[in-house]
């Protein structure tokens, strides 16, 4: 086995999609599943096309996101698992809260966009969900990974502090050398009972520009990673193969090739 001492630096979900990252302890992973209730909404950006009964992967552009929307950068969401609430706060106040499993809850945080972000709506707000489906930027299932020490290097080329959740990473890892994931693809690694195929690098988008506490677009980060390494790229999707509980702080393995 690998004796890279590597392990999980911290753990991330974002239950509407482009909005506020949750940080979590602990999460139980389900095979060829992203962490629960990872993307499990959107907010689309005028009609898409998108149907719950038949649900298939739209491009981030149907949607509001970092990408083009920065101004959500300046709110702070949280989801309630058990009561399917998402709260919303803006400076300090809150500015929203509602069900989003009941059809007059959607209305009410539609009601918050359609007032609030009316200069980038291409058409009426929408909270779109579906069973089991995740608004991932990849039609896969996937955990996506990023390394900590990865960051740290492209942080050394800019020259300005970089935050790791711009990246919105659902798992960050302490304890590799930078850019060690891309040595990865195709391998599977394994976190206690938790194993995961590392399955695609992650291109960046102008999502990352945008500082998550400022709500400022600040960087170029897409770019200044062409203009460094060649490639856009940072971070990887891994998918769930065996089933299990991780947690902060949890040790990292990697098999070595026999």
């Amino acid at each position: 086995m690998s004796q890279n001492p590597a392990t999980v630096a911290s753990l991330y979900r974002y239950p509407v999609k482009g909005l506020t990252p949750e940080p979590l302890p602990r999460v139980a992973l389900t095979v060829g599943q992203p962490l629960p209730s990872d993307r499990r909404y959107a907010i689309e950006n005028g009609p898409s096309g998108f149907d719950p009964a038949a649900p298939q992967h739209f491009p981030k552009s149907k949607f509001l996101m970092l990408m083009r929307n920065e101004r959500l950068a300046a709110l702070r969401s949280h989801y309630d698992d058990a009561s399917h609430v998402l709260t919303i706060h803006k400076d300090g106040s809150e500015v929203a809260r509602a069900d989003l499993e009941t059809a007059e809850g959607r209305a009410a945080i539609e009601a918050y966009f359609e007032a609030n972000f009316a200069d980038e709506l291409t058409g009426p707000p929408k909270v779109l969900s579906a069973e089991g489906f995740s608004f991932s930027d990849v039609a896969k299932k996937v955990v996506s990974i990023i390394n900590l020490a990865s960051v740290a290097a492209l942080q050394e080329v800019i020259g300005q502090p970089i935050h790791p959740l711009r990246f919105r990473g659902n798992l960050m890892v302490s304890g590799w050398p930078a850019w060690h994931e891309f040595e990865l693809m195709d391998r599977v690694i394994s976190i206690g009972d938790v194993r995961l195929k590392i399955v695609k690098r992650i291109v960046r988008c102008a999502a990352t520009n945008v500082d998550p506490d400022t709500a400022v677009r600040d960087l170029a980060i897409p770019k200044t990673l062409l203009q460094t390494y060649g490639h856009a790229d940072l971070g990887v999707y891994a998918e769930v193969i065996e089933a299990g509980t991780i947690a902060e702080g949890d040790a990292i393995r990697v098999p070595e090739f026999m």
